[in-house]
């Protein structure tokens, strides 16, 4: 089924109306899964996930369905209450390498929160810090209260990484 699949979206590729209509689809299902629970919710956000996928084999250079597909990943991964090593949560790293690869420190901020959720505090700053550099950082209100990053908040280095924001943010206002 699956080189079907592709074979199908061969003959679509670089489709840009198809492209679209299935990304926004997936995003319609996105949001739709998160006003749901359980199995259907579960569902939904398969569906999601299976329309973002379908949209990067017609364009592989599809930011939102990258970035979305892993946004789809991480929910669906919470819905299930999995560990953070989970196999759905490296499908979302896997989706923001790929959104990374296409517009550079766009997924750094949601990779920090896969980096967080698994204690890996090294891998959590540098992707802070690229999503700093590529001024696409939420606001510091939304960092802090993160549950992704929870795991990290106490650190030294997480603070002196808020503080250097905050100090930042002084600086732009005066």
């Amino acid at each position: 089924f699956k080189a079907a699949y592709q074979g199908y979206a061969e003959v679509l590729h670089d489709d840009p109306l198809r492209a679209e209509a299935l990304y926004h689809w997936g995003f319609a299902l996105l949001h739709q899964a998160k006003t749901k629970t359980g199995d259907e919710a579960n569902r939904i956000y398969q569906d999601a996930i299976d329309k973002f996928a379908f949209c990067m084999l017609i364009n592989p250079n599809y930011l939102g369905a990258a970035i979305n597909g892993g946004v789809a990943y991480m929910d669906l991964a919470r819905l299930e209450e999995v560990k953070p090593e989970d196999e759905l949560y490296e499908m979302a790293k896997k989706q923001f390498e790929k959104a990374n690869a296409i517009q550079a420190g766009t997924a750094s901020y949601n990779l920090a929160c896969i980096y967080g959720l698994r204690g890996n505090k090294d891998a959590c700053l540098k992707a802070l810090e690229n999503a700093r550099d590529k001024v696409t950082l939420p606001d510091a209100g939304e960092i802090v209260n993160d549950p992704d990053l929870f795991s990290v908040k106490e650190q030294d280095w997480f603070a002196e990484f808020m503080d250097t924001l905050n100090k930042k943010a002084e600086a732009d206002t005066e």
